[in-house]
């Protein structure tokens, strides 16, 4: 381990450089032709031989073949559309940015990918990588399952990491069990009649029937939903009309609802669904909701994590590792690989503003930084989890 270790640090600079290269050229969503040509170009370079088994979705193969055990491991390449207001040098400048560290993950794997090659002969089964796109529409996960991810070779057991903005750096989280929410992405669409602002008795406002849905929402929580259990309403988004004297004709609304229980989540979008209808027949108009995105609540396998962890800490130390029942409500679509194989998802810390000013904005922040000696950790932290899982399930 400490030689691998060693490897990862020595390569330190060469890290520093790829996640560079891609934070300066932030892509959004499923299509995301420079950075997968990005990273297919190094993987081929390490002596791979990359597939793209779905746009901008890419899998590559190391070990021994035909080994009756594989491990995979995930990196997601996609970034927000947000302005970034960092002090970079290499900030990026397309009104996109890696405000949630991908470029740190697609980075790490690389590196990763660079040490399972140069330890190859050490493995002893086959260790599946994996570059995905669109995790921030909760789209890419489900569509690397559905065209194969898991399978020639069959996966046994799979593995991501996240960077964790304002944790200390090379701090590890694991959740035992359900420990991100799931999160449903809705979109709300209120019809009306528009007029003139100076008579609004000859329309049907959607702005009002907009606001009476948004205030009865927030009554699912407070009221239908027993306080030991965890959901968030949440209305990011609220579009209505093009001038202040002009009732326009439609009101759209969307937001999240993000739940630990997937049966309190199914029921808060039924209600959504009843109060959506009836508060538009209410006053006159007409409204409807659907499902934008979705992607369920992520559980650890216990005891694959603790697997997982043992092998963690002999790459940060003991007491660099902390396990812990209970989830936050952010959400996360790796998820979707925890109901299909063992799964565990790890957080990494890159920062506090102890540490440094400029560290521990929230996730998705315009000013968001992230600490880069977390690259060298994050590589070997993948490669020797998936070498000595593979050593203790051959």
């Amino acid at each position: 381990m400490h030689q691998l270790l060693e490897s990862a640090r020595a390569m330190k600079d060469e890290l520093i450089q790829y996640r560079r290269d891609i934070h300066q050229n932030p892509e959004v969503g499923d299509h995301l032709p420079l950075t997968a040509k990005y990273v297919m170009d190094r993987l081929k370079q390490f002596g791979y031989e990359p597939k793209e088994i779905c746009e901008s979705g890419i899998v590559a193969l190391v070990g021994k073949p035909n080994s009756k055990k594989t491990f995979l491991l995930r990196a997601d390449m996609d970034a927000l559309p947000i302005e970034e207001q960092t002090d970079y040098s290499f900030k990026a400048t397309n009104g996109k940015m890696h405000a949630c560290g991908h470029d740190f993950h697609t980075a790490m794997l690389l590196g990763a990918a660079k040490l399972l090659k140069q330890y190859e002969n050490e493995l002893e089964g086959t260790v599946k990588l994996v570059f995905q796109p669109n995790e921030e529409g909760f789209k890419g996960a489900k569509l690397m399952l559905k065209s194969g991810v898991l399978e020639n070779p069959k996966v046994d057991a799979a593995m991501a990491l996240h960077v964790h903005s304002g944790t200390p750096t090379n701090t590890i989280l694991c959740g035992l069990g359900t420990s991100i929410a799931g999160c449903t992405i809705f979109r709300i669409i209120v019809n009306g009649v528009g007029c003139h602002g100076a008579m609004p008795e000859t329309g049907v406002d959607p702005i009002n029937i907009a606001t009476h849905i948004y205030s009865s929402m927030q009554e699912i929580i407070t009221k239908e939903i027993a306080a030991t259990k965890s959901a968030v309403i949440t209305v990011g988004k609220f579009h209505a009309g093009n001038t202040h004297n002009v009732i326009p004709e439609q009101a759209v609304l969307e937001g999240t609802i993000r739940y630990l229980d997937v049966d309190i989540g199914d029921f808060i979008y039924k209600r959504l669904e009843e109060i959506v209808v009836t508060t538009a027949k209410m006053f006159r108009g007409k409204a409807s909701i659907e499902i934008v995105a979705s992607v369920p609540p992520l559980t650890n396998d216990r005891d694959l994590a603790n697997n997982l962890t043992s092998y963690v800490k002999e790459v940060v130390g003991e007491q660099s590792v902390i396990s812990f029942e209970g989830g936050g409500m952010g959400s996360e679509d790796f998820a979707s690989y925890c109901y299909e194989v063992p799964s565990v998802y790890f957080l990494l810390g890159a920062g506090t503003k102890e540490e440094d000013k400029r560290y521990g904005f929230p996730m998705h922040h315009p000013q968001v930084v992230f600490n880069e000696e977390i690259l060298p950790t994050g590589a070997a932290i993948h490669a020797y989890a998936a070498m000595q899982w593979l050593k203790s399930n051959h």
